[in-house]
């Protein structure tokens, strides 16, 4: 059975259909998926075994520069790709307007979220038949009904399983006993305290445990040089491909982290991993492992989801809501997961 998976971002998302596909793979052992993904993130594709071609798509870029994007001849490529063959099933497991019209393009009996379960309701009429998904449940449990729904079994009771297979990552750059602390975010109102970060690191190198700072921009470059400034156990990574990144988070002895795609990443990779959040809500999107826990904010407005926190910063930390969550609480639940695993 050829299946033309829909599911383009974002990277947490992008994890989170992981799961459905191993069990879509054991029900059906002849599935043969192709994955259309944002070009951001194809590598991860690559690392379930069930995948055997990823179409790149760069929906976000060429929304912003359509002209473009025609006028060098990408649009009618991948175009061209995604109606190269005929599917059986095309299945959209986005559930929203922008990947709309790359599964009315595929060829093949389309499939998706039913209006009261997608994101954005109208995307449902573009389905040759639509799943109804209760939206209660986490991410990873409703794309595991949503495939179920689609290729025609019932769904499985065991634990979900990412299925990637570790043999497709690069040999890990880094060496020894190390954790990975995953301090950046877009969202200003998830980053844990500066002054938070450098207690925990503190608490590692008295374990005997090097330190690793990854990031992804230029701000983040800054705040894990000032976070590293004065340890000697505690370094700045240079800059990581995806694969590059799975691959160091892979070989961890265990990994901290702000609600972000990174965080998601490690929990996907079986890595004992802590999950920090307080702006945001983890109940329907967030972390979701065998071998992870979520360190939940108590304040009086978290989780806000707001981007950027609505209080001035005053005092020692900030967001106020991470008062609580202090590295002392952070560095007690992270060994306890690490002796658990």
């Amino acid at each position: 059975m050829k299946l033309l998976l829909v599911k383009t971002s974002s990277f947490g998302d992008v994890l989170h259909a992981l799961p459905a596909l191993t069990e879509a793979k054991a029900r059906v052992p002849a599935l043969e998926c192709h994955w259309v993904v944002e070009e951001a993130y194809a590598d991860v594709p690559t690392w379930h075994p069930a995948v055997t071609a990823v179409l790149p798509v760069a929906i976000r870029r060429w929304r912003r520069t359509p002209l473009a994007a025609w006028r060098s001849g990408e649009l009618a490529a991948f175009r061209r790709r995604l109606r190269a063959q005929r599917y059986d099933c095309v299945l959209d497991a986005q559930g929203l307007l922008k990947t709309a019209p790359v599964t009315l393009l595929a060829r093949g009996p389309r499939v998706g979220f039913d209006r009261r379960s997608a994101r954005e309701g109208l995307a449902s009429f573009v389905y040759d038949r639509a799943v109804p998904v209760d939206r209660r449940q986490h991410a990873v449990e409703r794309l595991r009904a949503l495939f179920a729904g689609a290729l025609g079994y019932p769904v499985a009771t065991v634990p979900p399983d990412y299925g990637i297979d570790r043999a497709r990552l690069p040999e890990p750059p880094q060496q020894g006993a190390y954790l990975v602390f995953l301090h950046g975010s877009t969202w200003p109102s998830k980053l844990w305290p500066e002054s938070h970060w450098r207690t925990l690191i503190a608490r590692a190198g008295q374990a005997g445990l090097e330190v690793l700072l990854p990031y992804g921009d230029a701000a983040e470059r800054q705040r894990a040089q000032a976070l590293a400034t004065g340890f000697s156990h505690a370094r700045v990574l240079p800059p990581l491909g995806l694969a590059q990144l799975a691959a160091t988070l892979a070989a961890a002895h265990g990994v901290v982290g702000v609600d972000s795609g990174p965080t998601h990443l490690a929990c996907a990779l079986g890595v004992p991993t802590l999950s920090l959040y307080g702006a945001t809500d983890p109940q329907l999107t967030g972390t979701w492992g065998q071998r992870q826990q979520r360190a939940q904010a108590r304040y009086p407005c978290a989780p806000c989801l707001r981007r950027t926190c609505r209080f001035a910063p005053e005092g020692p930390v900030h967001p106020p809501c991470y008062g609580q969550l202090d590295a002392d609480t952070v560095w007690a639940q992270l060994e306890a997961l690490r002796l658990a695993a």
